[in-house]
């Protein structure tokens, strides 16, 4: 394991946050949610859409990014119950056949994959009987295979629904989950 520094109460492992927002200064709360992150010891916070503006990922810096942290998490907005379309391209760039799956590829096995999401519609639209007929859960099922095929340990993901329209003070406890689920994977 990659480990940044030592604390009080052990080292403090390295994590990688993927921010995939097309436009992360209009987002209330992942704008918050990765702001306040910045600072945290062992947190590097990498952000696709300042990073690539047009699209063309330099996938040995990616795949060294990876190498270089104990957990990846994937900050991002749910678009159209998938990711959105910068994170998408990097995905099929750099996690290629050979370094995260298949024969050779087991550079991620053993680190920890952290699903960050805000969802435009509320928690009970995404059931059955809700508009989006189907539970997060079901819709988030290729993060979760990705997650698997590439050998990461898939962790409960943080959601926080009706992102737009959320209370400020919804918003703020959504961040110390956030935080707190960030302190609970250095560990």
């Amino acid at each position: 394991m990659n480990w940044r520094q030592e604390s009080a109460g052990g080292l403090i492992g390295k994590i990688l946050i993927i921010v995939a927002h097309p436009n992360l200064k209009k987002s209330r709360a992942n704008r918050l949610i990765v702001d306040s992150l910045r600072a945290r010891d062992g947190v590097t916070i990498h952000e696709l859409y300042e990073k690539y503006p047009n699209f063309h990922i330099d996938v040995a810096h990616e795949k060294r990014l990876l190498l270089e942290h104990d957990t990846l998490v994937f900050q991002q907005p749910f678009y159209w119950y998938s990711m959105p379309a910068l994170l998408k391209q990097w995905e099929d760039d750099v996690l290629e056949i050979g370094f995260a799956y298949g024969p050779g590829g087991t550079q991620l096995k053993g680190k920890k994959f952290q699903l960050s999401l805000t969802a435009g519609g509320p928690k009970e639209a995404y059931c059955a009987e809700g508009y989006n007929n189907f539970t997060v859960d079901a819709l988030i099922a290729p993060y979760r295979q990705t997650a698997n095929l590439c050998g990461l340990v898939w962790q409960p993901p943080l959601i926080l629904h009706s992102a737009i329209k959320a209370s400020d003070d919804v918003v703020t406890a959504h961040v110390q989950s956030v935080h707190q689920r960030i302190l609970e994977l250095q560990q």
